[in-house]
């Protein structure tokens, strides 16, 4: 069955996480599939934007139990390749030439924080949690790095990744990962509302003022691969390494890790 669900309403292409019974976790079809549908969207001149949210209770909770098994038994090279696939999904999102909404529904874990950080609007229901609990399995969120860090700053950065801890909307609000937040049953009308003054603009002068923020920020697609590379690398390293089998092999065994206080 495909993992997202993709609908056209006008010139909005509106792109559904579609794994509910796992929180719209990240396996690799839905990798592949989000990306391909990303690239889709970009060429498509009757697209004017694009609106990115999960199905079900959640955004998305990062990755897949199941994934994260495989990830726990491969080598370093297959887990770099399968971290380059990652990069590439969030790059993609981050570059695609059309403006994109978020729509945080419920919760944003891991990769899902990732893919908030790379949509250029952001808005998210009030009952909506975040994490970025990644050192809690003895790994770092080093694919989804660059955008976070580019969304909240590096100062927030620093204590979210060193903690691991869950924050709740308003707190992401503060800190610059969403633009808005609304009660659940406002979520629609605060996103149509957006739309709504994205088609009062120039689509040509939409694109060239997403390269132009993106350009005074330092951040261009050939360096943002090359990011990629190193921090595929460097997660690659950490899952192999004894502390992140450690930590996977806890997490996945439902106990606590052996430094675990």
């Amino acid at each position: 069955m495909p993992a997202i669900l993709v609908t056209d309403h006008g010139g909005v292409r509106r792109i559904a996480l579609d794994r509910p019974d796992v929180h719209n976790a990240f396996d690799d079809a839905l990798i592949a599939e989000l990306t391909t549908a990303l690239v889709d969207a970009g060429q498509d001149s009757a697209v004017r934007a694009v609106v990115l949210t999960g199905t079900g209770a959640s955004f998305s909770a990062g990755a897949d139990l199941n994934w994260m098994r495989g990830m726990a038994a491969a080598s370093e090279q297959e887990n770099r390749e399968d971290s380059l696939r990652l990069a590439a999904l969030v790059r993609t999102l981050q570059f695609v030439p059309k403006p994109t909404i978020a729509r945080v529904n419920g919760a944003a874990y891991g990769g899902g924080v990732g893919l908030v950080a790379a949509c250029d609007i952001v808005i998210g229901a009030e009952h909506a949690k975040f994490g970025l609990t990644e050192v809690k399995l003895g790994l770092v969120p080093a694919v989804i790095s660059p955008y976070v860090v580019a969304a909240i700053g590096v100062r927030q950065a620093r204590r979210l990744f060193l903690t691991g801890e869950t924050f709740d909307a308003a707190e992401a609000c503060r800190i610059g990962l969403l633009h808005r937040v609304v009660p659940a049953e406002a979520l629609d009308e605060a996103v149509d509302f957006t739309l709504a003054l994205l088609a009062k603009a120039g689509p040509q002068a939409q694109r060239e003022a997403k390269r132009l923020a993106l350009r005074m920020a330092g951040i261009d697609e050939e360096r943002a691969g090359r990011l990629d590379a190193e921090n595929a690398e460097l997660i690659a390293r950490l899952r192999v390494s004894d502390e992140g089998q450690e930590g996977l092999g806890a997490f996945l065994d439902k106990r606590a890790p052996g430094w675990a206080a």
